[in-house]
């Protein structure tokens, strides 16, 4: 692993993004001069997802109403990997972003098509649809029907407000994901607890859980996920700035590995958050939570 105190040499190793969202991952230079001028600053005041959304919607939702912005959107994420150095990238799209923006499925394809080629195609891509947890599961089906004729999106997540409505209204929509051979992900204990992990894995059959960190709670869900050999793709920096954990020396990232469980680090939206994949390994170094050793076998579980 590299010297601790040198950002560039985790930048160089390859490694895996396991959560992403599109729209939220881009490297924010290339952002701001498409727009002409600054993104204000995400800063949270209380836990909880309506800030972040707020941000959303007053910083960056303007700038989808730019010509082309979606494209560059597009263009920035792949280049923030690429930076990064991942050489891995599982990045969803919001299945009601056609509908939103206006931008047809066919445009939304051709953009990651292309960028990925353009920008970095060293990598592999698992393109991704992402459901909206607060949404009625009519407008989910209607987003989601016309994706499935490209036979292109190799996962979906279910993300957004996890007390919205119950996991289980989702159970159809995820088996049929399944049925067609999509790997199926799903936010759960960024802010529940430990139970709502387990009841989202269990229900949903999920293949990955998106943060899970709340299962840290309890041994025996620690086991259990350890046991079926579910991992959780663990957002350090996000988990902080969303004022869930309090530094990187207390996050329960450390507790979940020490119980078995298989973690990923990711950077969830590294517009909003600041911190690729390489900046959280070397936090999480420097803050003496994890050794090289553990480091590495970490960067290996999402390769």
């Amino acid at each position: 692993m590299p010297d601790p105190i040198d950002i560039r040499g985790y930048r160089a190793l390859p490694k895996s993004d396991c959560h992403n969202h599109c729209m939220l991952g881009g490297k924010r230079s290339v952002i701001e001069k498409h727009y002409g001028k600054k993104l204000g600053r995400f800063k949270a005041k209380q836990s909880g997802i309506g800030e972040l959304n707020s941000w959303i919607g007053n910083e960056l939702r303007p700038f989808f109403q730019l010509p082309d912005a979606f494209e560059k959107a597009v263009e920035a994420a792949f280049i923030q990997a690429k930076v990064d150095g991942v050489t891995r990238l599982e990045m969803s799209i919001d299945v009601l972003f056609p509908m939103m923006f206006h931008v047809p499925a066919t445009r939304i394809v051709t953009a990651l098509k292309y960028f990925h080629q353009a920008v970095a195609p060293e990598i592999d891509f698992c393109p991704e649809l992402g459901f909206p947890r607060n949404k009625s599961m009519r407008s989910l089906l209607a987003g989601f029907e016309p994706f499935l004729n490209f036979d292109y999106f190799r996962s979906v997540d279910l993300y957004d407000d996890e007390f919205a409505q119950p996991v289980g209204n989702f159970k159809e929509l995820f088996r049929f994901a399944k049925g067609l051979g999509m790997k199926c992900k799903a936010h759960a204990g960024e802010f529940g607890s430990s139970d709502s992990v387990k009841e989202a894995a269990e229900v949903l059959e999920l293949d990955a859980v998106q943060h899970g960190i709340g299962a840290a709670g309890s041994p025996a869900i620690m086991k259990w996920l350890a046991d079926h050999q579910i991992p959780l793709n663990i957002c350090p920096t996000s988990n902080i700035k969303l004022l869930i954990v309090r530094s990187y020396k207390t996050h329960p990232i450390r507790i979940l590995f020490d119980h078995g469980v298989k973690v990923t680090i990711n950077t969830d939206d590294a517009l909003v958050f600041g911190d690729g994949v390489s900046e959280q390994f070397f936090k999480l170094r420097r803050a003496g939570v994890f050794t090289d050793e553990e480091l590495d076998l970490i960067r290996m579980n999402g390769l």
